[in-house]
């Protein structure tokens, strides 16, 4: 009888300690690097000093929207050739507004390269 006491006491001890390891919760420290994807293969990568002048001149020199129903704005998409594309002087990227967003396109392969807003 003492040994099964002693057994079942054994048995309770370590459920307890089992219990609180349970609660007992041990988080690494955060070792989360965050570092810049490439870009894909053929993307276009302006430079921030571009950017601002591209910014700033479309800022100053707004264009009306045109609507083009079913055209999904995204990096890669092709403009239709009746879209005005506008000039940003010394850049080789032209922009336009459709759908109220703000983009710039390749007029040579009339692509988007980059949505602005």
């Amino acid at each position: 009888m003492k040994t099964s006491l002693y057994v079942v006491t054994a048995a309770l001890l370590a459920s307890g300690g089992v219990a609180a390891a349970q609660n007992t919760v041990i988080a690494p420290a955060d070792t989360t690097v965050v570092v810049p994807a490439e870009p894909a293969p053929g993307a276009v990568v302006i430079q921030p000093q571009q950017q601002t002048v591209i910014r700033e001149y479309v800022h100053k020199n707004p264009a009306a929207s045109i609507n083009i129903l079913g055209l999904e704005l995204s990096l890669g998409t092709k403009v239709p050739d009746t879209v005005v594309m506008h000039e940003v002087p010394d850049v080789s990227y032209r922009y336009a507004v459709i759908n109220d967003r703000t983009v710039l396109i390749d007029p040579q392969t009339h692509q988007i390269v980059q949505i602005l807003n």
